[in-house]
């Protein structure tokens, strides 16, 4: 269990080379990895759990052992001051063999008890780097995110300059350039309509003149 974050951290080490040789997503393979580490992390706290249960047990049956031998001990002292050497002696022998009891309940415990400060804190290390590690995961997912980013905008703007893109634009300019041409031809056009009639108007004018100073060398002469 413990080895596994070791091998994680191997993992999680060489950050995304390996991944992005096998052509794997990192971040779905660094999420997996995380949850393979969360259910190691649940494992272990599962295994302290259950030492520490057996510690107390072990305690508490030490304890009652212990207990029972002070017990005959006191009762011991009473039947032998009522004069029952008998009943003492019997005190005295079970006193004994709960003596035993204990000193092996107690190494036993004392045992438990040291195995369990060490898978502990062995399980608070795993945390810790199952802490550091996410702290890693969440700065590879960000770098791998902007490295996606990058490529696809690269692509788009190398597309941008292409030769259909560029033959695209340059049809058209020329269509903008025609319908330029077009209305300057068409503006041209009518200017020189305008001129045309100008002039007539100017022709007609000038007939009228005329017919005014026939007319008026008409009435001078009467």
């Amino acid at each position: 269990m413990f080895k596994f974050f070791k091998r994680m951290k191997t993992v999680v080490g060489s950050e995304l080379n390996a991944m992005l040789d096998k052509a794997e997503d990192p971040v779905k393979m660094l999420d997996q990895f995380m949850r393979d580490m969360e259910a190691d992390i649940r494992e272990a706290e599962g295994a302290v759990a259950k030492q520490i249960a057996n510690e107390k047990m072990l305690k508490r049956k030490a304890n009652d052992a212990q207990a029972l031998v002070e017990k005959r001990q006191n009762q011991a002292e009473k039947a032998i001051e009522a004069g029952n050497d008998d009943l003492a002696r019997r005190a005295l022998e079970d006193k004994s063999g709960n003596e035993k009891q204990y000193e092996q309940l107690n190494e036993s415990w004392l045992k438990a008890k040291s195995d369990s400060t060490e898978i502990k804190a062995k399980l608070a290390e795993m945390k810790k780097e199952y802490n550091q590690m996410q702290l890693k995961k969440d700065a590879l997912k960000a770098r791998a995110e902007t490295a996606k980013t990058k490529t696809k905008m690269n692509r788009t703007m190398s597309s941008i300059g292409s030769n259909e893109s560029r033959h695209g634009f340059e049809r058209m300019e020329e269509k903008v350039m025609q319908y330029e041409a077009e209305s300057e031809t068409s503006e041209d056009l009518s200017q020189s309509a305008r001129t045309l009639d100008d002039e007539f108007e100017k022709l007609e004018e000038s007939n009228v003149d005329k017919e005014l100073a026939a007319l008026k060398k008409k009435m001078n002469k009467k």
